[in-house]
């Protein structure tokens, strides 16, 4: 198994940046449009178009501050507040300059609507006009106070009798107001930025789990075959030293065969469960050549199971077990069954036989089979599993409960 990949600098996906951005000016448009219908300026499609068309510039210039901010991505949270602090300043200076041009065909006429609709009593004024004199609004020179008093209720008409710095005054607010605007925005994509940074540590933790207990599975599994192999070799040399060359050729052959099968799979996979069956009976095989006469064998595998999943070689100590201390003790022929049924959507398989039942002194090999079984499965299908081993009439009998899966 591969070990868990390196992880590149986590990132907001650009799909998800374009969507924040257009929101955001969507947003915007829609709290302008909003504003200026309340309060009833005019110019109502003028002003919309241009709006459209100032959104439109606003995006691309927001997609650079974005990929300005990605840079640091990576940084420690204060550095990425900085950055935001000090990227928005040219950003939105160059949003309300981008603002002021698209906007600046339109300052003439509303300020000439202004002069021919201002009406004869200004908001905000005390001063009337003499009796039988009505103020001249051609002029724009006179009732300046006036005027001045009726355009307050409009922020962002700009004047052009305000002065030197009024052009200027007005660039600064609008930059100002941009200026937080590109920081809400920066704070929005920094906040995605750590839900990514901990979905990548989530998926890197996984990755070190599937690892370890990978690991742990391969560990287990291969307890298995050097204790066995250690057994038939020595069951290989007795036949030798006593001149059985016909059954130790047989028994060759065998182990041969069952080496192959039970090789052929990923230590830590499962495997379908005639599989797995067909792996026990070759080593059924195997010891039969040790006890011809003793060994009797009844393997029960139901056609509708035979496509179940299970860790492979995971029967192997339970059948080991059964031939150490039910035949290889007795003179008598001993049965060694192995069925598998369904219950309730669990797979039971049964390994048992007719043997002298639990070994006396509760023997150390006879516990470290029947534990290995409990690790492999609780690494496999966590605590959803089922293990009991125990004494029964007229033998012993170790039974396991586990989800019933099929292939695909």
């Amino acid at each position: 198994m591969e070990s868990p990949s390196n992880q590149t600098v986590p990132s907001v996906a650009f799909r998800t940046v374009i969507i924040t951005i257009a929101c955001l000016w969507l947003t915007y448009f829609i709290l302008a449009t909003v504003r200026w219908e309340v309060l009833a300026i005019g110019f109502s499609s003028q002003m919309f178009k241009l709006r459209v068309i100032s959104v439109l510039a606003g995006i691309p210039v927001t997609l650079v501050f974005w990929a300005l901010l990605r840079l640091f991505d990576a940084r420690p949270l204060w550095a990425k507040a900085v950055a935001a602090l000090i990227l928005a300043l040219p950003i939105s200076v160059l949003l309300a300059q981008i603002n002021t041009y698209i906007f600046a065909e339109m300052d003439p006429i509303i300020e000439e609507y202004v002069y021919k609709n201002q009406p004869d009593s200004a908001v905000g004024l005390d001063t009337e006009a003499a009796p039988g004199q009505k103020d001249d609004w051609s002029d724009p020179t006179k009732n300046e106070g006036d005027l001045l008093g009726w355009d307050e209720q409009y922020s962002g008409i700009k004047r052009e009798n305000e002065g030197p710095f009024g052009a200027y005054a007005a660039l600064t607010e609008l930059a100002f107001s941009r200026y937080f605007m590109m920081l809400a925005w920066a704070s929005l994509y920094f906040a995605l930025v750590a839900v990514s940074h901990v979905r990548v540590a989530e998926r890197r933790e996984q990755e070190f789990r599937n690892a370890a207990k990978a690991a742990e599975l391969r560990s287990l599994r291969y307890q298995v075959n050097p204790h066995f192999l250690f057994n038939t070799l020595n069951s290989l040399s007795a036949l030798v030293m006593t001149g059985k060359a016909e059954r130790a050729e047989r028994m060759i052959q065998t182990i041969s065969r069952f080496y192959r099968h039970s090789l052929a799979d990923e230590p830590t996979s499962d495997v379908r469960l005639d599989d797995e069956f067909d792996l026990q009976r070759l080593y059924l095989d195997i010891e039969a050549v040790r006890f011809p006469d003793r060994l009797r064998t009844d393997l029960d595998l139901p056609p509708e199971l035979a496509d179940a999943r299970v860790p492979g070689m995971i029967l192997q100590p339970l059948i080991e077990n059964s031939v150490k201390y039910a035949v290889s003790p007795l003179n008598r022929p001993v049965t060694i069954t192995v069925s598998a049924r369904e219950e309730f959507d669990r797979l039971v398989i049964t390994v048992s036989d007719d043997g002298p039942g639990a070994p006396e002194g509760n023997s150390p090999g006879f516990g470290i089979g029947l534990a290995n079984v409990r690790d492999r499965l609780e690494a496999r299908f966590g605590q959803d599993v089922v293990l009991t081993s125990g004494p029964e009439p007229g033998g012993y009998k170790s039974e396991i409960r586990i989800p019933l899966t099929r292939n695909g």
